[in-house]
């Protein structure tokens, strides 16, 4: 019996992945709400088939996921989101051979693919996405455009705040905080905080004075 841990947090999502996985034979699906339950799920089923909605699950950056792969090696890894970049899902991809990558507009024949190569421990890469791996990289932008509320949350993480003490200063909620991380992060092409760090300080959204205080 294998089993399918399902870390998404849209009910619609659940539903049709559910839908899929019922068609699936010798298959089990559990559910998670977090990283902490995702991590218990591991525990008691190390060789888990791991549908993670990375963009809305809270896995901070490429540098989490991998350390999760790592203490978890029998588990295989399906991202499903919305959007991921090009950087990050070569980063992932070339990091660990058991993280497979779809997108949530991918057709449902792809989907079903996608989650019975993980249980045969094969990688699978949707057409969008290979497409977009296989196309010539695009020069940067010079002018990366950031809202408001980005521009502080960003200039919040250089100065070292975590994202529970940014939600909590925003009198948002950690979700929210850590999508607009996520986003931040793609928008601006990093990986970690340290990136994001240096990116702050050239575009001058933290005085290098004030950063070495």
């Amino acid at each position: 019996m294998i089993n399918i841990c399902l870390a998404d947090r849209q009910d619609i999502t659940r539903a049709g992945l559910m839908y899929i996985c019922q068609q699936i034979d010798g298959t089990r699906l559990k559910y998670t709400e977090d990283k902490t339950e995702l991590i218990e799920q591991l525990k008691q089923y190390p060789d888990s088939v791991v549908l993670l909605d990375y963009t809305l699950f809270d896995i901070n950056d490429a540098e989490e996921l991998l350390i999760l792969c790592q203490r978890f090696a029998t588990a295989r890894w399906v991202l499903f989101s919305e959007d991921l970049s090009q950087d990050f899902v070569r980063r992932v991809v070339a990091s660990w051979s058991q993280i497979s990558i779809l997108l949530k507009e991918s057709p449902l024949n792809e989907i079903s693919q996608a989650i019975n190569y993980a249980i045969k421990r094969q990688r699978y890469i949707c057409q969008r996405m290979a497409e977009q791996l296989l196309a010539p990289a695009a020069l940067p932008e010079e002018n990366v455009r950031l809202t408001a509320t980005e521009r502080e949350i960003l200039k919040d993480i250089a100065m070292g705040m975590t994202t529970r003490e940014i939600a909590e200063k925003r009198f948002s909620s950690f979700h929210t905080v850590n999508t607009h991380r996520k986003n931040i992060f793609r928008k601006i092409n990093v990986n970690n905080v340290h990136e994001a760090t240096r990116y702050a300080l050239r575009a001058g959204l933290v005085d290098s004075a004030e950063y070495y205080i």
